[in-house]
């Protein structure tokens, strides 16, 4: 833990390229992570990442607190990952897609909990999918989404609320 805090402290400025990389390489897991919650296959979550990094190299210097990297590039990213959920919704599938770049490491239950979380409204589904599926703390959530804590609660508890809703009313069906 002391030797987080101490990379945290080395890296106070990320705008050179060794700082840059340095940076990238500490948060590099938890990116691919939520690519993965977003997107559910490797390939893409792969390309919003790299994505996600490439807008962060051009955009760096925007970055005021460099203590904020973390949370911006994650932000970047979950940008780049709702651009790319809009392109497929754009794209007509000419036959069955290939199964084996999607994400298979994830249990049968959080796979069908990820179905039922498209149906919750975005904001709401940000917040669980960064709560339950990255184990993001929610001052960590607030600083990514830029709202207060206040918020993300209430979003997080509106869409647990809405979550129960729906999983009742499969059951029902």
């Amino acid at each position: 833990m002391f030797s987080g805090e101490m990379t945290k402290v080395t890296l106070a400025s990320v705008g050179t390229e060794a700082q840059f990389s340095d940076a990238v390489r500490l948060h590099r897991e938890l990116l691919y992570g939520i690519a993965c919650s977003y997107l559910r296959n490797r390939s893409d979550a792969l390309e919003a990442v790299q994505e996600a990094i490439c807008r962060a190299w051009i955009k760096r210097t925007t970055l005021k607190d460099s203590k904020a990297f973390k949370s911006w590039i994650i932000r970047i990213l979950i940008y780049v990952c709702i651009d790319e959920q809009r392109r497929r919704k754009r794209m007509v599938p000419l036959e069955d897609k290939d199964l084996a770049g999607q994400v298979t490491d994830i249990g049968h239950g959080r796979l069908e909990m990820l179905s039922v979380l498209e149906r919750i409204r975005p904001k709401y589904r940000h917040v669980l999918l960064l709560k339950y599926y990255n184990d993001l703390t929610i001052p960590d959530i607030a600083a990514i989404l830029q709202k207060p804590e206040g918020t993300v609660k209430t979003w997080q508890h509106k869409g647990l609320k809405q979550l129960r809703a729906i999983m009742e009313e499969e059951e029902r069906a």
